[in-house]
């Protein structure tokens, strides 16, 4: 255990989700290139070389960012039940949470920006954003099999479609809620019902 400020014990995973915290909020602020370590490390209490106990890398610490802020997305995921309500609530969820939490969304889109130029980062998002394409992807196949969704939709592109829409409208926080209801009928026919 180490000694945090005000007389608390912080264990060594707590002073790592620190660390992590104090990453995502650089990330919010001042944008992927704005991330500093020193900066890190000081807004956690510790000095610059102490961050190297926790992660051994930038590239690491960029991981338990992107764990941390996917993390985030996992109450959204589609309930039981069936199909269409699974997908309503899961664009629902979102579309609120990007109103909600644009720091979470602004901090994905400078990850996004980034993976784009490095391989590394692009490798991390991947194998978080897997999860959600498989997740999706089986709501919309029983979508297709309890006929709840439109009639031609090729489920991996209908994926990629809603993962385009967030990763889009997240520009737009004010109108998210609005934009994946009307996503939700051009994949469904149907008008959401209110939440």
């Amino acid at each position: 255990m180490v000694q945090a400020g005000k007389g608390k014990l912080q264990t060594g995973e707590e002073r790592r989700q620190a660390l992590v915290r104090a990453a995502f909020g650089c990330i919010a602020e001042k944008g992927f290139e704005g991330l500093r370590l020193r900066d890190v490390a000081a807004e956690v209490g510790i000095d610059h070389s102490t961050l190297h106990h926790y992660f051994a890398s930038k590239q690491d610490l960029v991981a338990g960012v992107v764990e941390y802020a996917t993390r985030q997305f996992w109450p959204t995921r589609p309930t039981e039940g069936g199909a269409i309500d699974g997908l309503q609530y899961h664009l629902a969820a979102l579309g609120r949470m990007i109103r909600e939490q644009p720091a979470l969304f602004t901090v994905m889109g400078e990850l996004d920006l980034r993976a784009r130029r490095d391989p590394a980062i692009r490798s991390i998002i991947d194998r978080h954003e897997e999860g959600w394409r498989i997740v999706l992807g089986e709501v919309l196949r029983r979508g297709a099999e309890e006929g709840a969704v439109t009639r031609n939709l090729e489920v991996a592109t209908g994926v990629e479609l809603i993962i385009a829409a967030v990763k889009g409208v997240r520009q737009l926080p004010d109108r998210a809620e609005d934009v994946l209801a009307q996503l939700h009928v051009l994949l469904t026919g149907k008008r959401p019902a209110d939440t």
